[in-house]
Formats: C-alpha cells, structure tokens, sequence
C-alpha cells in the first residue's frame, strides 16, 4: 500500500502511478491511501495503471486522529507492505505500524533542512521506526545521516538507508519532432498535436523555446526565472518562454510578467494531466531552485532530447555533468545561467550535442526500469525478513 498525504501533481505523486505501471503486477497488487483531496489530482493516472484507489479525509494534524483508522484498514485488507511518501504519511505510517508486525519503506524526496520544524521533528524522532528509507538522490541520504548523528538511525540493525534515484519512461517520453534537423521521429498525429500548440501559442517554428514543469512554489524561485527570461529575450526577442504547473506563486508570477512588457514571450499553461508534448515544444529547460529532491520534470524533460540549464541545487548536480547534458551553477550564481542559455540559443552543434547527451544519460542511468528494479529488490527483502521474524 502506498500511503501519502494528497494525490496533486508533484513528481511524488506522479512517481506511483509511473513505478506502477512497469511493476511486476502479477506479483505485487497495489493499493494508495491518502488523506487530502484536491480538485486536480491524478486519482484517475492511479486506477489506469491498476492501482486502487482509497481515501480517508483529513488535514495535516488530523492525520494523528486517524492512525486507529488507518490500522484498522490495513489489517481488514491484509496488507503485506507499506511504502510511505513524504514527512506527514511517513509519521503516520511508523506511527499505525508501531502495533503491526508490517514491513514499512519510506521514500524520502528532500533534505531534511527544508522541511518546517513540526515537519522535521515529527521525521526525525519517529525515523527509526522502519525498515527501509530510500532516499532519492546522494544528498537526501547525506542529509538523512547528519541529522541522525545524535539520534542514530540503525537501531538492532532494522532500518537500512538505500539511494534509489528517480526515474522516468524512456519508451514514453521521447522527442517527436526535431526541428533544426527538420526529422519527424513520432506519429504523424503527434508531431500534428505539437505543431497545433506550437499555432494556439503564437510561437513560429523557427523561435527558441525555454521551458519548466513546476509547482508554483517559493523553493522554485520563479521569480528568477522570469527575470533571466527577461534579459534574455532583450537580446533575442525570437525566445519564448513556457511554464508548466500552478500554484501560489502564479499570480505574483503573472503580475511581473506583466510589468516587464513582454507578455507575448510567455505563455503560463497551467496543470496538464500530459506534458510530453509541451516538453517537445522546450529547446532548453532552464531551472533556478533553491532547493530539489532530484526532480522528475527535469529528467522527463531530458529524456525528450532537451539540455538543462539550472543552478546545483539538490540532485541536479548527480545528473547533469557541467557542459555535457547542460550547464550548472551555484544557488546563488543563478545570474550566469543567462550566458549559458544563451550560448545553446547560439550554438546550434553544440545544443544538438547536448541534447543526445541528455537523453542518453537518462537511458543508461535514470530509467523507470532501474529505479522499478531496485523497488522491487527492497520489497522482496523486506517481504522476506518479516517471514523470518
């Protein structure tokens, strides 16, 4: 059973439906349980790929009112597996499991220091009370053990901290239509669906395309990114400039946008339920956060032959080598991603170079086979060591 707090469209979230559908269905049955319904969730993504789908309503510190609930309704469907997702349904699940004799994973998606204090206090002191974290990316782990120093993790040798990284679908998300090389590598109907945004957008086949998927959030820093758009479209005014997602930041988003005059340049999409083809519009995904996990949107993107420029924030740096799939620097260098964007606007060998280079990376490295594989790997040894306790 997978357990989190809300089904929205973070990567997550999205993570179980995709992990799910290149499971070994005959061996594992997958449930998801969550708490906080949300107009635009992917409820719908869950039960298409054979997962069935169960709600208990509640808010954040409601989750403490219903651990007899949630253990009731673990022992009623007979459960062997837990795998929690995030602070609050990871507190949750150590919390139900303490009167279960049930395995229990926990995915870990950030650093332990970007996480509020009821957040980090409630992970830290119930932490040892499970059987495996795996932590996304090698400085999600790094931050598992420093924060453990005075409160050891490893308790009668239980719990086990395992890195798998986030993968994508490779067979899935793929590039349709290159147009510097005038190549169509997809179906007549999706290069059609994408030349159709391409008309609907107001942008010529011919403009370079800069691009993000992203929740509207303070740790994205959006507020950057459309400062860098605009210095750059100052010295390419061809550029657009595309924004996948929503969230709390959209209107402040939206009013600088405004200011700058450059309207017709940007183009805020909101939430798509499919984003392959907005990812085929994106000659560049530029990203400027301050902090990640190791994001899904970016290795989606680069699995659609598209070069990254970000600043090293959280597992960035473990995929992108600086000047191979893309260009890197510091959090607080964020400025100088203006110049490397606007090299690979200049340098059209060198984006095409770049943009093989990405997507071969995400084949040979982060694939939803390999990160699929090492799940199932930990399920079986968890699965294993319960029978034998």
């Amino acid at each position: 059973m997978h357990l989190i707090k809300s089904l929205g469209r973070g990567g997550a979230e999205k993570l179980i439906p995709e992990t799910a559908l290149v499971h070994d269905q005959s061996r594992f049955e997958f449930h998801c349980l969550y708490f906080f319904h949300q107009e635009q969730n992917i409820v719908d993504e869950l039960e298409s790929a054979g997962i069935q789908v169960h709600l208990i309503p509640s808010g954040n510190l409601g989750l403490f009112f219903q651990v007899q609930k949630v253990r009731k309704f673990i022992q009623d469907q007979k459960f062997d597996l837990i795998h929690a997702h995030l602070p609050w349904a990871g507190i949750l699940a150590r919390f139900v499991g303490r009167k279960l004799s049930i395995p229990i994973v926990y995915t870990e998606h950030n650093t332990w220091d970007r996480y509020n204090k009821v957040s980090f206090w409630g992970n830290r002191l119930t932490f040892k009370n499970q059987d495996v974290a795996v932590a996304v990316s090698n400085e999600v782990a790094l931050s598992m053990q420093l924060n453990s120093i005075w409160d050891p993790y490893k308790r009668g040798g239980r719990l086990k901290v395992r890195v798998v990284q986030n993968g994508v679908n490779t067979e899935t998300f793929i590039r349709f239509w290159k147009r510097d090389e005038q190549v169509a590598l997809g179906s007549i109907s999706k290069q059609r669906e994408i030349a159709r945004l391409r008309e609907e957008l107001g942008i010529s086949k011919d403009s370079p395309v800069i691009g993000k998927v992203a929740v509207f959030r303070s740790q994205k820093r959006l507020w950057l990114w459309v400062d860098l758009a605009v210095r750059i479209v100052k010295e390419h005014p061809e550029t657009h400039f595309l924004l996948v997602g929503d969230g709390e930041w959209r209107n402040r988003i939206e009013e600088q946008i405004a200011k700058s005059g450059f309207q017709a340049n940007f183009h805020l999409v909101g939430v798509k339920k499919e984003v392959i083809p907005y990812l085929n519009l994106m000659d560049i995904y530029l990203s400027t956060s301050e902090f990640e996990g190791l994001p899904i949107a970016m290795l989606e993107a680069m699995a659609c032959e598209v070069p990254v420029v970000a600043t090293r924030a959280g597992g960035i740096g473990e995929v992108i080598q600086h000047g191979k799939q893309g260009f890197l620097t510091e959090v607080d260098e964020w400025e100088k991603l203006e110049g490397y964007v606007i090299r690979l606007i200049r340098e059209k060998e060198l984006h095409a170079e770049m943009a093989f280079e990405a997507r071969k990376q995400v084949i040979e490295n982060f694939s939803m086979k390999r990160m699929v594989s090492q799940l199932e790997e930990i399920y079986s040894q968890v699965l294993e060591n319960a029978k034998i306790k």
